[in-house]
């Protein structure tokens, strides 16, 4: 599916359909579009104050501010396709899986592995472990 739900995307999105009652799904995907698209805004409004960023084997980040300003610095380009292959969730932990492609053509394999606030629907992402491996073109 390709469609546009948070911030400015002017980018490929392509997203397996859900059966639509997953609302922790529903964020994943989201805030993933949110990721690729720089938008401060939703990270900041779905993040909890303390929330932790690991980087996996290169460093660990904590606090709200400091997470979204890592991820919002340009270390690759600008996003052009936005490709998730997986979204899973249960209580409160979930993954979400896919390839980001960059407007130099450059890929970026992902796994990030999240920890919420808690097991209900509008809880808030605590914790994000990411795993980032680059592709060759």
């Amino acid at each position: 599916m390709a469609d546009g739900v948070a911030g400015k995307k002017d980018f490929l999105i392509t997203c397996e359909e859900d059966c639509g009652n997953a609302p922790k799904k529903e964020l994943l995907k989201k805030l993933h579009i949110a990721l690729a698209g720089m938008d401060a805004q939703f990270m900041n409004e779905n993040f909890t104050d303390g929330i932790q960023m690991n980087y996996v084997g290169e460093r660990i980040i904590q606090g709200k501010d400091q997470v979204i300003e890592s991820l919002c610095q340009v270390k690759y380009g600008k996003t052009a396709e936005l490709h998730i292959h997986h979204l899973i969730t249960h209580g409160s932990t979930g993954a979400a899986e896919g390839i980001l492609v960059f407007d130099d053509r450059k890929r970026l394999a992902f796994c990030n592995v999240y920890r919420f606030s808690s097991s209900a629907k509008i809880a808030k992402i605590k914790k994000i472990t990411s795993y980032i491996i680059p592709l060759s073109e």
